[in-house]
């Protein structure tokens, strides 16, 4: 029993050299690690947020749904463990690709992506450059102003 899983563990490594020092063996044995560890790699699936790419080489049946912010998806969607992509489509449209098996996680964690999206307010914020430019403007007006009154005073005097 234990001669058996000892020889089912034993890596057959062949080096071909002139001379073997402690410094090639270790070099062969650290190449013969970083083998073993991408195979490993390799064989395991990805779970949760991935490609679309991923998604479809695990050869399950997928399906699609419309989505608005994938952002606040996938905060609810690490709580369900859903294993799900977003393709883009268009100016800030997302397609939703899941799993068929996994219809009943999506159909619970889409329950509670509804009700974030509808219970948060719908104030339009502004983006920071326009934000900026506004108050670039602003400036630029008192400034006018101001050059003005200056000129005003002068012409006074």
């Amino acid at each position: 029993m234990v001669d058996e899983d000892i020889s089912r563990r034993t890596i057959a490594l062949s080096i071909r050299t002139g001379k073997l020092t402690a410094r090639t063996l270790a070099w062969a044995l650290r190449a013969a690690g970083r083998k073993i560890q991408k195979e490993r790699q390799a064989r395991k699936t990805p779970h949760g947020r991935q490609s679309v790419k991923q998604l479809m080489r695990q050869g399950e049946a997928t399906n699609s749904l419309p989505v608005e912010a994938p952002r606040e998806f996938d905060r609810v969607a690490r709580r369900w463990n859903v294993d799900y992509a977003f393709y883009k489509n268009g100016e800030g449209k997302y397609l939703l690709f899941f799993k068929s098996k996994q219809a009943d996680a999506i159909t619970a964690c889409f329950g509670e992506y509804s009700r974030r999206i509808m219970d948060r307010p719908r104030v339009r914020r502004v983006p920071i450059l326009e934000r900026m430019k506004r108050a670039g403007e602003l400036l630029r007006g008192r400034e006018r102003t101001q050059e003005r009154k200056k000129e005003a005073e002068r012409e006074e005097r």
